[in-house]
Protein backbone atom coordinates (compact mmCIF):
# COMPACT_ATOMS: atom_id res chain seq x y z
CA UNK A 1 0.00 0.00 0.00
CA UNK A 2 1.38 3.42 -0.51
CA UNK A 3 1.57 6.21 1.45
CA UNK A 4 -0.97 8.30 0.20
CA UNK A 5 -3.41 5.67 0.21
CA UNK A 6 -2.33 5.08 4.14
CA UNK A 7 -3.06 8.76 4.71
CA UNK A 8 -6.59 8.52 2.94
CA UNK A 9 -6.87 5.56 5.01
CA UNK A 10 -5.94 7.42 8.14
CA UNK A 11 -8.57 9.95 6.86
CA UNK A 12 -11.10 7.92 6.59
CA UNK A 13 -11.01 6.44 10.11
CA UNK A 14 -10.28 9.08 11.74
CA UNK A 15 -13.67 10.46 9.82
CA UNK A 16 -15.37 7.66 11.05
CA UNK A 17 -14.22 8.14 14.58
CA UNK A 18 -15.05 11.63 14.68
CA UNK A 19 -18.98 10.72 13.28
CA UNK A 20 -19.17 8.18 16.15
CA UNK A 21 -18.49 10.26 18.95
CA UNK A 22 -21.19 12.55 17.66
CA UNK A 23 -23.49 10.09 17.28
CA UNK A 24 -22.48 9.21 20.58
CA UNK A 25 -23.13 12.86 22.06
CA UNK A 26 -26.18 12.70 20.04
CA UNK A 27 -27.50 9.96 22.35
CA UNK A 28 -25.80 11.04 25.61
CA UNK A 29 -28.43 13.54 24.75
CA UNK A 30 -31.41 11.71 24.19
CA UNK A 31 -30.93 9.79 27.29
CA UNK A 32 -30.48 12.80 29.55
CA UNK A 33 -26.65 12.06 30.39
CA UNK A 34 -24.71 14.50 32.54
CA UNK A 35 -20.69 14.59 31.78
CA UNK A 36 -19.59 12.07 34.30
CA UNK A 37 -22.76 9.36 33.34
CA UNK A 38 -21.56 9.82 29.81
CA UNK A 39 -17.45 9.85 30.77
CA UNK A 40 -17.74 6.24 32.36
CA UNK A 41 -19.67 5.32 29.38
CA UNK A 42 -16.76 6.31 27.22
CA UNK A 43 -14.49 4.36 29.77
CA UNK A 44 -13.33 7.01 31.78
CA UNK A 45 -11.38 9.45 29.66
CA UNK A 46 -9.48 12.81 31.68
CA UNK A 47 -12.30 15.38 31.66
CA UNK A 48 -9.85 17.20 29.41
CA UNK A 49 -10.29 14.48 27.03
CA UNK A 50 -14.11 14.38 26.92
CA UNK A 51 -14.84 18.00 26.60
CA UNK A 52 -12.17 17.61 23.59
CA UNK A 53 -14.05 14.98 22.26
CA UNK A 54 -17.28 16.95 23.02
CA UNK A 55 -16.04 19.55 21.10
CA UNK A 56 -15.34 17.69 17.79
CA UNK A 57 -11.32 17.65 18.55
CA UNK A 58 -10.99 14.03 18.68
CA UNK A 59 -7.16 13.29 18.05
CA UNK A 60 -6.54 9.91 19.54
CA UNK A 61 -8.96 7.37 21.02
CA UNK A 62 -8.24 4.01 22.37
CA UNK A 63 -9.82 0.97 21.24
CA UNK A 64 -11.45 0.24 24.73
CA UNK A 65 -13.46 3.22 23.79
CA UNK A 66 -14.65 2.54 20.24
CA UNK A 67 -15.44 -0.77 21.39
CA UNK A 68 -17.95 0.96 23.63
CA UNK A 69 -19.44 2.78 20.96
CA UNK A 70 -20.08 -0.10 19.49
CA UNK A 71 -21.96 -1.72 22.39
CA UNK A 72 -23.95 1.80 23.04
CA UNK A 73 -24.89 1.90 19.36
CA UNK A 74 -26.17 -1.70 19.35
CA UNK A 75 -28.23 -0.64 22.79
CA UNK A 76 -29.73 2.75 20.98
CA UNK A 77 -30.80 0.88 17.92
CA UNK A 78 -32.08 -1.91 19.81
CA UNK A 79 -34.26 0.12 21.96
CA UNK A 80 -35.55 2.34 19.11
CA UNK A 81 -36.73 -0.97 17.03
CA UNK A 82 -38.24 -2.09 20.39
CA UNK A 83 -40.09 1.05 20.91
CA UNK A 84 -42.08 3.05 18.08
CA UNK A 85 -41.89 6.37 20.34
CA UNK A 86 -38.46 7.80 20.35
CA UNK A 87 -39.33 8.77 23.80
CA UNK A 88 -40.26 5.79 25.13
CA UNK A 89 -36.70 4.02 24.13
CA UNK A 90 -34.84 6.84 24.91
CA UNK A 91 -36.00 6.77 28.38
CA UNK A 92 -36.05 3.08 29.00
CA UNK A 93 -32.33 3.22 30.06
CA UNK A 94 -33.49 5.65 33.16
CA UNK A 95 -36.37 3.08 34.56
CA UNK A 96 -35.89 0.16 36.85
CA UNK A 97 -36.09 -3.45 35.06
CA UNK A 98 -36.35 -6.93 36.69
CA UNK A 99 -34.90 -8.87 33.54
CA UNK A 100 -31.45 -11.20 35.62
CA UNK A 101 -28.99 -8.88 33.92
CA UNK A 102 -30.70 -5.83 35.83
CA UNK A 103 -31.88 -6.72 38.79
CA UNK A 104 -34.17 -3.96 39.65
CA UNK A 105 -31.53 -1.37 38.30
CA UNK A 106 -31.97 0.78 35.18
CA UNK A 107 -29.85 -0.11 32.20
CA UNK A 108 -28.24 2.80 32.89
CA UNK A 109 -27.54 1.79 36.35
CA UNK A 110 -25.69 -1.14 34.70
CA UNK A 111 -23.84 0.13 31.90
CA UNK A 112 -22.78 2.79 35.06
CA UNK A 113 -20.94 0.02 36.49
CA UNK A 114 -18.05 1.06 34.42
CA UNK A 115 -17.00 -2.05 32.43
CA UNK A 116 -17.17 -2.97 28.26
CA UNK A 117 -19.33 -6.50 29.77
CA UNK A 118 -21.38 -4.46 31.41
CA UNK A 119 -22.49 -2.58 28.38
CA UNK A 120 -22.30 -5.90 26.32
CA UNK A 121 -24.97 -7.64 28.62
CA UNK A 122 -27.24 -4.79 27.94
CA UNK A 123 -26.99 -4.81 24.03
CA UNK A 124 -26.79 -8.50 24.85
CA UNK A 125 -30.16 -8.53 26.67
CA UNK A 126 -31.98 -6.01 23.96
CA UNK A 127 -30.73 -7.44 20.97
CA UNK A 128 -32.57 -10.94 22.36
CA UNK A 129 -35.55 -9.33 23.10
CA UNK A 130 -35.13 -7.80 19.08
CA UNK A 131 -34.93 -11.21 18.34
CA UNK A 132 -38.33 -12.56 19.48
Amino acid sequence: MSLSSLAREDRRDAERIEAGLRTFFRIADAWELSPDEAMVLLGSPPRSTFYKWRSGDVGRVPPDTLERLSHLFGVYGALHSIFSAPERADGWVRRPNQAAAFGGRSALDRMLDGRVADLWEVRRHLEGLTAL
